[in-house]
């Protein structure tokens, strides 16, 4: 057998396997939503469907010879890249577009993400024990050989996770990533199916050596222990991996390129510590006692990692601190922004995990070492392990995702896994020998760290760049929401998850957004604004009598709850008028999911201005969005949106033929309905002037808006047609597509 090629073979393997997971959640969240729930919900599937495959694999390939498991990973590879090739139509094309009611109910929905990824993720869980099977043919050299396939899949799915955003999507959309994938796993397939055939045939089972004295043998500790240990350790894994990205996307001010890169690191450190781990842990004497001090201290130098910037001056952190005070974050392609890119995108991702993951890493291995004493088990023992791990992740993934971060927060969560981690430290400081005392040391280290850390607000406070006296902070599941409170209480900026949202006093684009419209339809009794904000747009869409009921969409449960503080404390007449209005309607869940599932119809809908670079911009800029609002819009309904670029022009366009063009604060708005929209701009002037909407808006407002309206025009739907537009599976401003530009940052 070609050691090199197989391990390229899984490599590749690897890549493709972060790749589908990618797309594959970003399609299946078009029907049931980006909300904590929906994500956590595929997610779980996504790793249920994989422990699943592994232990079924892992219990077939002991009952088969090494060349037929060789070639059951050939099959399974093929199985893959056939389901990848159906997948863009079964999961958009059938699933999201035909029947979406699927994704209506939550329970439902979970079922439905479960059984569409159960044989896909189950064939790629089976990768592993077959492959491992089929290549281990002494006892001595299994957490070798296990260490170095495990270690350069997951590099392979480093690099599936860095060209999925940069190159895949930004290039081809997500068909044509997918289609990528599924090539990539054809080859493989071909590939392994090759090296089957030209495989030893005769059965190998070299039992495990005679161990040096002082040496643990393999299974000198009970399977069932190690299963148990390696479940606790991917829940430790997914609580922390969660944590970390929480913490950088706050910390960087995300674009949609933020998840891919900083996941792209999180499995570089990993797959580095499995490499290092292969060669290291046959020699190791103690496997029990080094895979215990490494779960403990990777948690532990976790905890510093987070905290340490907290308890630093500010003046400490140089550039960091100075960017965490912007209203935006930095663009990508703007003159000067490499150097920042580099400090933001790769220093604080490795410096926040790169040794805890690369301790992650390593502890793989060493579990091999101290498990395998017999080849032909060697698959069947990894698929258990995997299983068991897989369950701890899924269970790490729930437990913090949906509740701890709810209770606890980002702080309070890391306090617990400090805890959790102490109790690997205790069993530890119980094993014989001279190892008791550092263990004694790390476990007080670790209680004393879920004592120290800092709270919470602290912590949000200063990688917002504020000081916690100056700002208001609320965090949940959902995300982080903050108010910096400047002037002396007169001017507030609003920011989520550390991007500037919006400000106080209204009177922004976002407050114009929110008039125009419904000043330009005749009687918007019905009106529904997606994303809450500062709340300027919902205020300032209710400025007539005639609307009756105000829908608010808001993904961010934290959001309402702090604008209440917000007002409690700094009393701001505009703002409490709308949190006590009562046709207000707040729906805390994704606005594009609910406002296809709800089934009611709008007179005027309106997703508020978000920036088109920004994570999830692309579901809010798509044709197919728009055409979603078109569907719920009543007769003479029309439908408002910022069009910062051209592409989002001629995706508006291409469904709303009828288009009034205007122009806000310097920023292009577009009007669109399906039906033919009057230029009337004295009746718009009128409903302006009039008692009721004046003294609702204020007298500056009102002011603003009579150029804007009287500069209405309407708008040409072919303006933009050469620069193509967004659709759901190419969003292509979201990733910087070649060919167009934005209008303005």
């Amino acid at each position: 057998m070609n050691a090199p090629i197989v391990f390229l073979l899984f490599y590749l393997s690897g890549v493709a396997a972060l790749v589908y997971q990618a797309a594959w959640q970003r399609v299946l969240a078009l029907g049931s939503g980006v909300g904590i729930y929906s994500v956590a919900m595929i997610v779980g599937a996504f790793m249920a469907g994989l422990g699943i495959g592994s232990h079924v694999a892992g219990v077939r390939s002991a009952q088969i010879s090494a060349r037929r498991s060789l070639r059951s990973f050939a099959l399974v590879e093929l199985g893959i890249g056939l389901f990848g090739i159906l997948s863009p139509f079964l999961l958009y094309d059938v699933l999201y577009a035909r029947a979406a009611w699927l994704y209506a109910v939550p329970w439902r929905a979970g079922i439905a993400h479960f059984l569409t990824l159960l044989l896909p993720t189950g064939l790629m869980g089976m990768s592993l024990p077959f492959l491992v099977r089929g290549c281990v043919r002494e006892a001595a050299q299994a957490s070798r050989t296990i260490g170095n396939l495990y270690g350069v899949n997951v590099l392979g799915a480093a690099t599936g996770a860095i060209l999925t955003p940069w190159v895949l999507v930004r290039l081809f959309g997500l068909r044509g990533a997918v289609f990528t994938a599924a090539a990539t796993n054809l080859v493989v397939g071909l590939a392994a199916l090759w090296l089957a055939g030209r495989a030893d045939g005769a059965a190998v089972s070299e039992p495990a050596k005679e161990s040096r004295p002082g040496t643990e043998p393999p299974g000198a500790h009970s399977f069932a222990l190690w299963m148990a240990l390696y479940a606790v350790s991917g829940f430790v894994a997914l609580a922390l991996e969660i944590l970390w990205f929480r913490i950088v996307d706050v910390a960087v001010k995300s674009s949609a390129f933020t998840f891919g890169t900083v996941l792209a690191l999180y499995l570089l450190g990993c797959g580095a510590g499995a490499l290092v781990g292969a060669r290291i842990a046959a020699r190791l004497a103690r496997p029990l006692r080094v895979f215990l001090l490494c779960q403990a201290s990777l948690t532990l130098v976790s905890a510093l990692a987070v905290a340490a910037p907290v308890w630093l001056p500010s003046s400490r952190l140089g550039a960091f601190h100075d960017y965490w005070r912007l209203y935006e974050g930095v663009t990508l392609g703007e003159s000067g922004a490499a150097s920042m890119l580099l400090r933001l995108y790769v220093l604080l991702p490795v410096y926040l995990f790169g040794l805890p993951t690369f301790l992650m890493g390593l502890t793989f291995p060493i579990l091999q070492r101290a498990v395998h004493d017999e080849p032909r088990t060697s698959g069947r023992k990894v698929g258990l392990l995997q299983a068991a791990n897989i369950g701890g992740c899924v269970a790490g993934s729930f437990a913090v995702g949906l509740v701890a971060l709810d209770r606890l927060g980002t702080s309070g969560t890391l306090r617990a896994l400090c805890v959790v981690a102490a109790g690997f430290a205790a069993l530890g400081w119980r094993q014989p020998g001279r190892t008791r005392v550092a263990f004694g040391a790390l476990g007080g280290a670790l209680v004393a760290m879920a004592l120290l850390l800092p709270a919470n607000d602290r912590l949000w406070a200063r990688l917002h760049g504020w000081e916690p006296k100056d700002a208001l902070l609320a965090e949940d599941a959902s995300g982080v929401s903050a108010v910096l409170v400047e002037g002396g209480g007169q001017r507030f900026r609003v920011s989520v998850n550390g991007k500037g949202n919006s400000t106080l006093p209204f009177g922004s684009v976002h407050s114009f957004l929110g008039a125009i419209p419904v000043l330009i339809h005749p009687k918007p009794e019905d009106v529904a604004i997606i994303g809450l904000g500062s709340g300027d747009t919902a205020w300032a869409a209710g400025c007539r009598s005639d609307t009756r009921n105000l829908t608010v969409f808001e993904l961010l449960r934290s959001q309402p709850p702090l604008l209440r503080e917000l007002s409690s404390r700094y009393p701001y007449p505009p703002l409490r008028r709308l949190l006590d209005d009562p046709r207000l309607r707040l729906v805390l869940d994704d606005g594009r999911s609910r406002l296809e599932h709800e089934g009611r119809l709008y007179d005027m809908i309106e997703a508020d201005a978000l920036r088109p670079r920004s994570a999830g911009s692309g579901n809010v800029y798509s044709v197919e969005f728009f055409e979603a609002c078109a569907r719920r819009l009543k007769p003479g309904g029309i439908v408002c949106t910022w069009t910062p670029t051209p592409r989002v022009h001629e995706s508006f366009a291409r469904v709303f033929p009828h288009l009034l063009a205007l122009t806000a604060d310097g920023e292009p708005l577009l009007v669109g309905s399906r039906e033919p929209l009057a230029l009337d701009r004295g009746t718009w002037r009128a409903r302006l002037e009039s008692p009721e909407v004046r003294d609702y808006l204020g007298p500056e407002l009102a002011s603003k808006l009579v150029p804007m309206l009287r500069g209405a025009h309407r708008g040409d739907p072919g303006a933009h047609a050469a620069a193509g537009a967004n659709l759901d599976l190419f969003p292509r401003d979201e990733f910087l597509s070649p060919a167009a530009a934005p209008a303005r940052p």
